[in-house]
């Protein structure tokens, strides 16, 4: 088996170097076949670890691959840790990877357009792009596999890096150079952070191993530190917020959420790998893993909690006033993660990463019709300039329903399981904060709604409001297109229903979860779960499929019954919808506080640092100085022998009144 895990992401790395250094040789048909059949590979492979490990009843495999380094008894190590967890996790992010990968072929078919005809960076573009999506699932591959700090975060960060070059492909838009520095320079943030907690971990534990680490826990957990001035903090408790500060940054939670909006930016195959997946769940992923460690803590876990909860709800209304398709989308995705990040903090370890995988489906399907829709409206993405395109696109408008209806959690659909079990884990937990985030998930649950459905009725219902131009040419797009819709949309309907009992009320992460008994409100919704048809006829008794409910009957009347209404919402109510369509003014604060305090000490340091003290003192005050000390020497040389002659008395009459005083 150990050939077999190490050709899992190595047939991904694989795919990405051909491409990426003889696309030009290879051209885009080599380029397009050789990422997919690595990434195949990698799916392939990774089910049948999966059925291994799940159905088979392999042990879990923890084992080095490679010694980098020895230091003071401490290694530094590859290595993989191949467990239900990775497994499912390695299956979720292969699988959404090869649906993207074919899908690109359609959408980055005419992507020469995009380029100047000069344009270096436009040349071999197509194969480029394959290189970096087979590039970025490899560095998922890493990070889920590892069996160790170092590993972990090296597939941390590469795939910031990658996603560095994915958001900003289309290089000669200004908007895409911004929003891939902004994702660059605010994942620093949360990867500060996250160093500092291995840098802790290291510190506390001397190992960077998984394992060893998890063994000294209740240890570390004893032990407190000072940071600032005689403050004692528990030392687990700081761990553990610093590395949740990197899942922070790279699941985009408040308020280090501020990137992935304008990750729009980038092709939409991208903003479906990023989003759906692979890198946002990282933090989540990454937080389950150190259960254990999160366990022995609680304030961690209030903390992860009330992050998670404000996330939920207010990325969410931001959601209802966005008119970019996938603006919408994408704030979705950030409403998703809060509800993700709210288990983790209730200790529902197995429900966040179990909507994980639900929501990877249905996420990753919704980018990717929308991304067909912008194909088909030649790549306008104003939902204002839509309406309409059922009877054009019917395969993508079926398909488009299945996604949104997993979204909201309609009764019988993947994330109705998954969303569900979340806001009952909530409802459950004592976590200091509960109460605020259960308020925070049911109000979610109808925003959700909402501005799901605003998307769907104004892009596939109501009046045709495009020019007419683009309505003569409007159809389906092609099969390489349509045909990842359909295969997302199956399990996006069935995979909630299948495995909610084992994953969450079955025994499917024992050893992979730890969970104290105090914390295990799972435990408590599990004594009651009989089967996934008695989850749903539950689900009639909470509030949850009602406010759903709600939120899409209140869509269907503003935007299609009485149109006119929204705008004049937004009138009568200015200020909330400028504060919303504003985002906060997170993006200006930042830019005010950190952009323009980093150009205000920037000016400093060069007026300080460049005129006065280098070009003025260094430079050109040594410049002077010699200039000084020429004009002093110059008057010595006379040209008349007897001032040297003199000069030279002078010397000798010194030189022996130094030999006579010493």
């Amino acid at each position: 088996m150990h050939s077999l895990y190490l050709a899992i992401p190595l047939s991904a790395l694989f795919g990405a170097i051909i491409a990426g250094l003889f696309g030009g040789a290879i051209g885009r048909k080599g380029a397009h076949t050789v990422t997919i059949l690595g990434v195949a590979v990698s799916f392939i492979l990774s089910l049948i670890t999966l059925k291994a490990h799940v159905f088979d009843g392999a042990a879990p495999y923890n084992a080095s691959v490679y010694t980098w380094m020895v230091s003071e008894g401490i290694r530094f190590e590859v290595g993989f840790l191949i467990d239900n967890l990775t497994v499912m996790m390695m299956a979720v992010v292969t699988g959404v990877s090869l649906m993207v990968h074919i899908y690109t072929i359609g959408y980055m078919a005419d992507d020469e357009h995009n380029w100047p005809k000069d344009s270096l960076a436009g040349k071999n573009s197509y194969q480029r792009f394959f290189s970096y999506i087979s590039l970025f699932t490899f560095s998922m591959l890493m990070l889920v596999m590892s069996n160790n700090f170092m590993q972990l975060f090296f597939g941390w960060e590469a795939v910031g890096l990658v996603s560095y070059l994915l958001i900003g492909f289309w290089s000669i838009r200004p908007t895409a150079i911004f929003a891939n520095l902004k994702a660059f320079l605010v994942n620093r943030v949360g990867d500060f952070g996250f160093v500092l907690g291995i840098a802790a971990v290291l510190m506390y534990t001397g190992s960077l191993d998984y394992n060893e680490v998890f063994s000294k826990a209740e240890s570390v957990a004893a032990q407190s530190m000072s940071i600032f001035g005689q403050t004692e903090w528990n030392v687990m408790s700081v761990i553990c917020i610093l590395l949740f500060v990197g899942a922070m940054g790279k699941s985009a939670q408040m308020p280090l959420h501020v990137w992935l909006p304008d990750s729009m930016e980038g092709p939409t195959p991208i903003s479906a790998l990023i989003h759906a997946a692979t890198m946002v769940t990282a933090g989540i992923f990454m937080v389950t893993r150190m259960s254990p460690l999160y366990e022995l803590s609680e304030t961690a876990l209030s903390f992860v909690m009330i992050t998670g909860a404000l996330t939920a709800f207010l990325m969410g209304l931001i959601g209802i006033v966005q008119n970019d398709i996938k603006r919408v989308v994408a704030y979705s995705t950030l409403s998703q993660l809060g509800y993700m990040t709210v288990a983790l903090g209730v200790s529902a370890y197995s429900a966040a990463v179990f909507h994980l995988m639900t929501h990877a489906f249905f996420k990753a399907l919704l980018f990717l019709a929308a991304g067909s829709v912008i194909i088909a409206m030649h790549h306008e993405q104003d939902m204002r300039k839509m309406g309409g395109l059922k009877k054009y696109m019917p395969i993508t408008y079926w398909t488009s329903l299945v996604g949104s209806l997993a979204l909201i959690g309609f009764p019988g659909f993947s994330g109705f399981f998954s969303k569900d079990a979340i806001i009952e884990a909530v409802h459950h937990s004592e976590i200091y904060g509960h109460g605020l985030a259960y308020a925070s998930v049911l109000g979610g649950v109808f925003i959700t709604a909402f501005y799901s459905f605003r998307m769907f009725f104004l892009v596939f219902h109501g009046k045709e409001r495009m020019d007419q131009h683009t309505k003569e040419h409007l159809h389906e797009t092609p099969w390489v297109v349509t045909l990842p819709l359909v295969l997302l949309a199956i399990p996006s309907v069935f995979i909630g229903g299948f495995t909610i009992g084992d994953m969450l009320f079955g025994d499917y992460f024992a050893g992979a979860v730890k969970v104290l008994p105090e914390h295990d409100v799972l435990a408590e919704i599990g004594a009651h779960f009989t089967s996934a048809i008695a989850f749903v006829e539950h689900g009639f008794a909470g509030p949850a499929i009602y406010l759903a409910a709600a939120g899409v009957a209140m869509a269907y009347y503003i935007y299609l019954v009485n149109p006119t209404l929204a705008d004049s919402c937004a009138r009568n109510f200015k200020w909330i919808y400028n504060t919303l369509n504003k985002k906060y003014g997170f993006d200006e604060a930042y830019e005010f506080v950190f952009g323009g305090g980093s150009r205000l000490l920037g000016k400093h340091l060069w007026q300080q640092g460049d005129v006065l003290l280098i070009d003025g003192l260094l430079v050109n005050g040594s410049a002077r100085l010699v200039g000084w000390f020429a004009g002093v020497a110059r008057l010595v040389q006379t040209g008349f022998l007897y001032h040297y002659a003199f000069a030279m008395i002078i010397g000798v009459l010194l030189l022996l009144t130094l030999f006579v005083i010493f």
